[in-house]
């Protein structure tokens, strides 16, 4: 093995070295354009011009060369397909293996071809994003959209694949043909739910997937659930993270989220229904929902941090508070107390295991299904959501039984205290604690990149990194540059190093993530108040029942995932991210605007409407500002307890806390007054986060 990369390495000097992108020419390129706009800013045309040439003829470059070594691998495949057919015809079975092995070695070539594509992605990516930096203009945007839809784009054929694509299939269906030589010879389109696992295609696959950068429903979801993932995994850190996952376990933390978000839910319909069965008054159900979302604010720092040494544990324990919490939560009415009802509700507060729900995905999902993962967390979230006020439309029945009291007040708590109870013993039962040590193992084999990264991506990678002597005589740069400049792949022990101070995680966060962040706050503040005030406020005007108010809370539920699909798979490919972004805010801002009561006599169709625009733009805005977040986080907030998902998290609980807390206190000016107190803040809020995306806008990619 050490043999064949000493070969490769040298191949790849001798043959390949003069096809990358020559990166030190175009950054000579641009301190020579600085100093040229310095003397003569009307020459700035004629910059973006020539560089847009320069680029093309680098791009062109790389493409016919991959056009080349693919025809060589096509050739190569059609040579061993001669032998292939010939060895069928002949039943020649001693020759299998050796044919399997010159299989092999076309997808180790192919392999190198992808890194080599790769690294030049990586390096115009680097190089484009430097042009920017230094002359305020956003050339990237003007860049990618006239290359990449123009017909004869050059910059297209980097990324589409279509023949990389072909020479992957070819390599699968030959060697899945070869597999099975000593039985019959069965093709892959025969049997096609049987994956060939071939650790060579494998390989090649997760490179080809590293490589797209188009973006589907699947892809959309799982950046909506704010688990940031490194972009290029060691060999070594997936094979420890294969041996961590557990199906079951992953499926336990889908069914804990689920669970929490029906708990979240499930008592916004009767809340204000119970408060006055409690002697308060109906405004109270916003210190009832509320204050399950203020021992959330301390609850996701503490699971973050115990979800460091355990995943097991904080999920017991979460089911364990949970099922107390809800239990106090339905006694509450046959003891006569408000207070152990918010008790009730504290306690479940301090049951949400949401940020050990994103951690375990992080941490112990293998690359090739995180995204997946990803996305059954953002849909189990969804689904939860719509099915909390479902169900408690469902408990209207009213009964005792041994002096305690089941009506539609108390039984979404003993609903809930079952169902946490049944998801008790089945974790007990089912779970799989992942072993820690092979963490700690992962983090000290960071730290010998030349080890880990294989011998064939780290010979591909060696000529496009800068040497030591290299760089001290670049230091000309500031240092900020030097870092955007390294193309290596940025996994040195410090940049990977997880932050481990709330004060040091706030110190990464850049202008626009704080921007993003304050949306975030935004439209969980307007999501909060629509939804915990929605039973006070139809009861007031409509007179709607319970099952009224049930339904239309699950019906705004329900229209989450055909929104996400709608994001996904259509908007975010035909706009950017952030234009969805900013017009979502400003459908938002309307939706508040249409809800206010003002001169004519408020009606169902004005609340109705006016609600489903300001929660269906809201959720727009959630799912795409979090895939912008996911992207554009310091990757030192990607795991350890201070982690990109708790501060959003945290940025969304503190903004459930303060909405609920409105709802209460605006009830000392009467129910004719509640909505349009309620919705002042809001609106308030929603025009400066407008303002602040709009000084922002040019910096979020």
């Amino acid at each position: 093995m050490v043999a064949f990369g000493k070969k490769l390495k040298e191949l790849q000097i001798q043959e390949w070295q003069g096809y990358y992108i020559n990166y030190k020419l175009m950054k000579k390129k641009v301190k020579q354009y600085v100093r040229q706009i310095e003397v003569s800013p009307q020459d700035r045309d004629f910059v973006l011009m020539d560089f847009s040439r320069i680029l093309d003829k680098q791009i062109e470059k790389i493409v016919l060369f991959l056009l080349e070594q693919q025809g060589r691998l096509a050739s190569r495949l059609a040579y061993l397909g001669e032998q292939h057919n010939g060895l069928i015809q002949q039943s020649d079975v001693m020759k299998i293996p050796e044919l399997q092995e010159s299989y092999r070695n076309v997808g180790q070539d192919m392999l190198r071809l992808l890194f080599f594509v790769e690294l030049n992605a990586i390096g115009l990516r680097k190089i484009l994003k430097k042009f920017d930096k230094r002359f305020g203009y956003k050339f990237t945007n003007y860049y990618v959209k006239t290359r990449a839809n123009h017909p004869y784009s050059q910059l297209r054929q980097v990324f589409k694949h279509v023949g990389i694509s072909a020479v992957v299939g070819t390599l699968s269906r030959n060697l899945a043909d070869l597999h099975d030589h000593q039985e019959t010879f069965i093709s892959i389109y025969d049997q096609p739910a049987v994956p060939l696992q071939d650790p060579i295609i494998e390989s090649v696959k997760a490179a080809v997937d590293r490589l797209t950068n188009s973006t589907d429903f699947l892809q959309y979801l799982g950046k909506h659930a704010l688990i940031l993932h490194e972009e290029l995994p060691t060999p070594s850190e997936e094979h420890a993270v294969d041996d961590r996952y557990h199906f079951m376990s992953l499926l336990l933390n889908l069914a804990n989220t689920f669970l929490y978000m029906v708990n979240s839910y499930i008592i916004v319909p009767t809340a204000d229904s119970y408060s006055l069965s409690l002697g308060a008054a109906a405004t109270v159900c916003g210190v009832v929902i509320g204050s399950m979302a203020i021992a959330q604010v301390f609850s996701s720092v503490y699971f973050s941090a115990w979800s460091n040494k355990s995943y097991m544990k904080p999920l017991v324990f979460s089911s364990v508070v949970l099922l107390v919490g809800n239990t106090l939560y339905a006694l509450a009415y046959d003891l006569n107390s408000i207070y152990v009802l918010l008790i009730g509700r504290l306690f479940c507060g301090l049951g949400s295991a949401r940020a050990v729900n994103r951690r375990y995905i992080s941490d112990c999902v293998p690359l090739k299904m995180r995204m997946k993962a990803s996305a059954g967390f953002v849909t189990a979230s969804a689904l939860g959501m719509a099915c909390g006020p479902a169900l408690s439309c469902l408990l209207q029945s009213n009964f005792k039984i041994f002096m305690i009291t089941f009506n539609e007040d108390t039984l979404p708590g003993w609903v809930m205290a079952l169902a946490w109870l049944i998801y008790l013993l089945w974790l007990w039962i089912s779970f799989k604690e992942p072993s820690h040590d092979k963490e700690v193992n992962i983090g000290q084999q960071k730290t010998n990149s030349g080890a880990n990264v294989g011998i064939v991506q780290n010979d591909v990678i060696q000529p496009l990194l800068s040497s030591v002597k290299e760089k001290q005589e670049e230091e000309d740069d500031d240092e900020n540059e030097d870092e955007e400049i390294d193309i290596s792949r940025e996994n040195s022990t410090e940049i990977q190093e997880p932050v481990t101070s709330i004060v040091t995680a706030y110190k990464l966060l850049t202008p626009s993530v704080k921007v993003q962040l304050l949306i975030y706050f935004m439209l969980k503040y307007a999501m909060e108040v629509l939804l915990a005030e929605s039973s006070v406020v139809t009861a007031h005007y409509f007179i709607w029942s319970t099952s009224n108010v049930a339904i239309f809370l699950a019906f705004l539920g329900l229209t989450v995932l055909p929104v996400n699909i709608l994001v996904g798979s259509y908007l975010s490919n035909m706009f950017e991210e952030r234009q969805v972004l900013l017009a979502s805010e400003v459908m938002v801002c309307m939706g508040i605007a249409l809800s206010f009561q003002l001169i004519i006599p408020y009606s169902v169709p004005q609340y109705v409407c006016s609600a489903l625009i300001t929660f269906v733009s809201a959720e727009v805005l959630e799912g795409v500002n979090l895939s912008l977040l996911s992207r554009v986080m310091s990757s030192r907030l990607s795991k350890g307890t201070y982690n990109g998902g708790l501060l959003s998290t945290e940025a969304g609980t503190l903004a459930r806390v303060i909405a609920d807390a409105t709802i209460t206190i605006a009830g000392y000016w009467g129910m004719s007054r509640l909505l349009n107190v309620t919705l002042l803040p809001s609106l308030l809020i929603c025009i400066c986060s407008i303002i602040a995306t709009c000084f922002t806008y040019n910096s979020m990619y």
